[in-house]
């Protein structure tokens, strides 16, 4: 199976982007609740930076991940990358208003409910991801060990290389 989709040296380049804006939201919302349980207004700052560093990330990463999805040619599998896109769309929205939010000086709970309301939907989200990737094999070479492709559903061989 040729090459195919945005990658780099061979690797695809959106699932190693994507850990960028996941690691930095998910840190975002810690911090919301290290600055809640008493610490210091730096986690506030760090929540509301990191918040926005998690937003310049996910725009960067859903440029290959489209380029990815132009070549997609199985049905169910192009069905289940537009669910994966429309939900990341909806949490790079999420946390867009939590960052207005923040940025605008709202105050309390709220921001802090709405990114962990982006938390939960990025869950969603990155399982949808991996489905493409894990269960119809999505952006994968076929590796000689394998008995088939992995979207016939065909395990890794049990031959031994060593």
């Amino acid at each position: 199976m040729p090459e195919r989709g945005a990658r780099f040296g061979g690797h695809p380049v959106h699932p190693a982007l994507v850990s960028l804006p996941i690691g930095l939201w998910t840190f975002s919302l810690a911090a919301d609740l290290v600055h809640g349980l008493g610490g210091g207004s730096i986690w506030q700052d760090l929540a509301l930076y990191t918040l926005g560093a998690g937003i310049v990330g996910a725009v960067i990463a859903a440029v290959p991940g489209f380029i990815d999805y132009l070549t997609i040619s199985d049905g169910r599998v192009r069905d289940i990358a537009v669910a994966h896109m429309a939900t990341m769309l909806v949490v790079l929205g999420v946390f867009a208003v939590s960052f207005w939010l923040r940025w605008t000086g709202t105050i309390g709970a709220l921001p802090v409910a709405v990114s962990a309301l982006g938390v939960a939907l990025l869950g969603i989200g990155a399982w949808v991801g991996a489905e493409m990737v894990y269960v119809h094999g999505q952006g994968m070479v076929a590796d000689p060990l394998w008995k088939g492709h992995p979207r016939e559903g065909t395990g890794p061989s049990r031959r031994r290389v060593a």
